[in-house]
């Protein structure tokens, strides 16, 4: 089954976030990973809000999981450490 990858974020620094999501777009794409939403317009209906909002899809849970922890991945949040405030969840999808 195929798996989201949701991301809400509230960027700090907009040129260590731009390097992150520069270096991370190509990691998430070396796993298979597509971007459905990225940035767009949204309502906060619950919950703290983060202005900026990120969903990927990946081929399976295995994959997201495996992006994340990946090398490339990893460097990649390193500019967003401290760059920005963030929660990340992996769901998978229903079939």
């Amino acid at each position: 089954m195929t798996a989201l990858w949701i991301a809400h974020v509230t960027v700090t620094d907009e040129a260590a976030y731009a390097e992150y999501a520069k270096r991370a777009t190509v990691a998430i794409a070396d796993h298979g990973g597509v971007f459905l939403a990225r940035g767009g317009a949204f309502e906060q209906l619950e919950g703290p809000q983060r202005p900026r909002n990120v969903v990927a899809r990946f081929p399976s849970l295995a994959a997201a999981h495996d992006c994340y922890h990946s090398d490339a991945y990893q460097e990649a949040l390193g500019f967003a450490k401290g760059a920005s405030q963030r929660e990340l969840v992996i769901v998978e999808e229903i079939g």
